[in-house]
């Protein structure tokens, strides 16, 4: 008898009776239920991400509060839409749907596609701009400077993705400092507090504490939809942003994207990179306004000097010489010193005349003598009334003088100076050295940068140096003319002449620095 092979499948064995299919089939098959159960249907709906690839076709996002669906929009129909796509724009989309076999999706294949409104998303956006406007929230007095150089920055993003590397980039580039990260989730669920969280978790910070506080915070994103960015339109990051003691930039999306937090923050840069470019400045730049300031402030300083110099030999050329300010007096002292013996003469003479012409009688002397002596005797009394009040006044006088000229503030004064004459020389020493050892430093690096170019490096690796007359030659024809030869090597020179040329007769009969035996060597 023949042998039974029983083949069937196990019944018990899972999925036994259930028909296999490949993947190819599996697709096809979901994609006929899907585009004859749905032919053609119109969507209403919330535009949210747009893509315009360079193929022409359009790519975007169909949404409400709680689904998605892909769309394309093809060239051809692309070309003939009356109203373009944008983001946030809700609309009634007319088409098929289909599947996407490659990333196992279904989408609209969209035919025509009209305006419906204003989207519900930006129309709650717009609500909750006004009202947190209304409260103050986006005020400009409320903004605070950002400092010109923070010491530390503190950065809330991701801390896997290309914003964060970018701006560490650009601050080592700018200015390096320190930075501290904040890893916050960028989109989802988790982005709006967490996000709020680090702007709060910075502030919250203590001065002198182990973590050192920021001084400037940079809330950043790179682009995305607006579904992307939602989370910093929520109220709870809005309010973190402005209620922060630090001054804060934000930099979500790129420089056409804006959410709320924008308004809220103290600056907004258009991308993260120009939210580095913001909080620190290009030390380069600064070194060289610095340089620029110093040599503004000597050439200045030179200048004035220059000028009060000038000004000092223009006054006195404008003063007379000492020997024509005496000229004068001494000419009038010479014309009374001529006219003094004649003066004199004729004094006595008058004098002598009313002698001779008074009479003399020893009442009358008697007389004049005794008024002479009351008049003395009433002026003597009022001298010595007059020296009491004057002595009295000066004594009075010196008692109010005599604290301040006590020897303990002239010590206090004089220890002051001393302490000041230190400082000042010490600040001078100190100033000394430092000028010193720079320009040490700078010698150094000049030493070292002409050693590098200096000819007697090359001489190390077996070149030599040719002199005519003292001057450099690099060709035979302008050695060939030449008398005499000098060749420099590494350890020496070696005097020469060329073939042909008579050799340079030397002082005394000596011999050159040539080959031994009298004669000299030869180049050619």
């Amino acid at each position: 008898m023949p042998e039974l092979i029983d083949d069937a499948p196990d019944p018990a064995a899972p999925g036994g009776n259930a028909p296999e299919f490949t993947v190819s089939e599996l697709s096809g098959a979901i994609r006929r239920v899907i585009e004859g159960g749905f032919g053609f249907v119109r969507v209403r709906g919330e535009i949210g991400r747009v893509s315009l690839p360079r193929s022409g076709h359009v790519y975007l996002d169909l949404k409400d509060d709680r689904a998605v669906i892909a769309g394309v929009i093809w060239k051809g129909v692309a070309e003939r839409l009356a109203t373009r796509p944008e983001e946030g724009m809700e609309v009634v989309a007319t088409g098929r749907l289909t599947t996407f076999p490659l990333q196992s999706k279904y989408q609209i294949v969209i035919d025509d596609i009209r305006p419906a409104g204003q989207g519900a998303l930006m129309a709650m956006l717009e609500r909750r701009k006004a009202q947190l406007a209304a409260e103050g929230l986006f005020a400009e007095a409320r903004k605070k400077p950002i400092p010109f150089l923070p010491e530390v920055i503190g950065v809330v993003t991701s801390p896997t993705g290309a914003v964060i590397r970018d701006i560490l980039h650009r601050l080592r580039d700018r200015f390096p400092r320190t930075v501290l990260i904040w890893p916050v989730a960028v989109q989802g669920e988790r982005c709006a507090p967490e996000v709020a969280a680090a702007i709060r978790g910075f502030n919250a910070l203590p001065e002198g504490g182990p973590i050192p506080r920021p001084d400037v915070l940079i809330v950043a994103r790179g682009g995305g939809s607006v579904e992307d960015l939602w989370g910093f339109n929520e109220e709870v990051v809005v309010r973190a942003a402005a209620d922060s003691a630090i001054p804060l930039i934000s930099a979500v999306g790129h420089e056409t994207d804006t959410t709320l937090i924008d308004f809220a923050a103290d600056r907004r840069a258009p991308t993260p990179t120009a939210a580095a470019e913001m909080a620190v400045p290009v030390r380069a730049e600064l070194v060289a306004w610095t340089a620029e300031q110093e040599a503004r402030l000597a050439r200045a300083a030179a200048r004035a000097t220059a000028d009060r110099r000038q000004r000092l030999r223009d006054l006195a050329r404008a003063l007379p010489r000492p020997e024509a300010l005496l000229d004068s007096p001494r000419q009038r002292l010479d014309r009374w010193g001529e006219r003094l013996p004649a003066a004199l003469r004729a004094r006595v003479d008058r004098a002598r005349l009313r002698l001779a012409g008074a009479p003399v009688r020893p009442e009358l002397l008697r007389r004049r003598l005794g008024d002479g002596r009351r008049q003395l005797g009433e002026r003597a009394a009022l001298l010595a009334s007059a020296l009491r009040r004057s002595v009295g006044e000066r004594r009075r006088q010196f008692d109010a003088l005599a604290p301040r000229l006590s020897p303990e503030p002239l010590k206090r004064a004089d220890r002051q100076r001393a302490r000041t004459l230190a400082d000042l020389w010490s600040r001078l020493g100190r100033a000394a050295e430092g000028r010193a050892r720079e320009r040490a430093g700078r010698l150094a690096a000049a030493a070292r940068l002409l050693a590098s170019l200096g000819y007697e490096a090359t001489l190390e690796r077996g070149f030599a140096v040719v002199r005519a007359a003292g001057t450099v030659v690099t060709s035979r024809a302008e050695a060939a003319p030449a008398p005499a030869l000098e060749i420099q090597f590494r350890d020496g020179r070696l005097d020469v002449v060329p073939a042909g040329a008579a050799p340079a007769a030397r002082p005394g009969g000596g011999r050159g620095r040539g080959a031994p035996g009298g004669g000299q060597g030869s180049l050619f």
